[in-house]
């Protein structure tokens, strides 16, 4: 038997909220792990590797919508699969 499961290649541009154009379902069926400035960080709603930025929620403001707002953070951006 061959176990050989092939990984989707990781986009430039990635976002968890489903709602987002740069959704995409597939990669998230595995374990992504993201590095900027060479820390790794688990909070990471959307990510820009072309552009060097990273966003995060912030703790306590909400949007309008009621969903958190979103914090840029830039710097040098790494995606892989676990």
């Amino acid at each position: 038997m061959n176990d050989t499961t092939s990984l989707p290649a990781l986009p430039d541009r990635l976002a968890i909220n489903s709602r987002s154009p740069h959704h995409v379902a597939e990669v998230f069926e595995h374990d992504i792990r993201i590095l900027i400035n060479g820390k790794e960080r688990f909070d990471v709603e959307e990510y820009c590797i072309s552009e060097g930025w990273i966003k995060v929620a912030s703790h306590k403001a909400l949007d309008r919508r009621g969903q958190p707002l979103l914090v840029m953070v830039k710097g040098t951006v790494e995606a892989f699969y676990r």
